[in-house]
């Protein structure tokens, strides 16, 4: 499931948003400002960042600054009472993907969205094919040299999101919040657990391998 951050001061129109989401398959996660959409970035991974600019504190347009200056490949898209091409001008100089004026039609906004996604090549097929391995996030299944490999939908969806994002570092607590519910009694060392049997089941695979980050937690890496 694609993870959806809603950064939107607007109570009322960030809970209409993230609402809309989730009734449309995404996970949202909503913000009343900058400041604590930073805080949930470094908790959570997310796949695409939709965006207030007029905001109290930190703007739309330091914000996106930022998450540029870690982050060039997340989309994001800016969601304003601003139409002013000053405004868009300067909104996709920092490096945002999108610009839509409010009152916004929400399903032109899951149209964008979608597109954006592909975009990032987390294709709308929701499949990956890394050499002679191949995933199906629909039919969640999972195949190397041709025979299906038996996965545990928590070690699809971990392996999944790993080679989503190749060479970036998820830690063990990113992991955990993802794909554990948040009453769990399990500790993070459960990820390692569950990398552990991963690799022992992808031991043929010679397109890829899962890399131990010392000390943060790992990342798929492509050969």
């Amino acid at each position: 499931m694609f993870k959806i951050l809603v950064v939107e001061d607007d109570k009322n129109l960030n809970k209409s948003f993230c609402i809309f989401l989730e009734n449309n398959g995404y996970d949202a996660v909503g913000c009343l400002n900058a400041e604590a959409a930073y805080d949930a970035l470094y908790e959570n991974v997310f796949d695409l960042i939709i965006s207030d600019v007029m905001m109290p504190g930190t703007d739309g347009f330091e914000f996106a600054k930022t998450v540029r200056s870690l982050n060039n490949d997340i989309p994001i898209i800016f969601v304003t009472a601003r139409e002013d091409f000053a405004a868009k001008q300067k909104g996709f100089r920092i490096g945002i993907d999108d610009f839509m004026v409010k009152p916004v039609d929400l399903d032109e906004l899951l149209l964008r969205i979608g597109a954006l996604l592909r975009r990032a090549k987390i294709a709308s097929s929701r499949a990956l094919t890394i050499g002679d391995f191949r995933m199906d996030m629909d039919e969640h299944t999972a195949y190397l040299n041709d025979e299906e490999l038996s996965l545990t939908i928590r070690e699809f969806d971990l392996l999944y999101k790993m080679l989503s994002y190749p060479k970036k570092t998820f830690t063990r607590t990113q992991l955990m919040d993802e794909f554990w519910s948040a009453d769990t009694d399990s500790s993070t060392r459960t990820v390692d657990v569950y990398i552990t049997k991963l690799r022992s089941k992808l031991s043929k695979c010679e397109d890829f391998e899962i890399v131990t980050v010392h000390g943060l937690g790992y990342k798929a890496v492509i050969k």
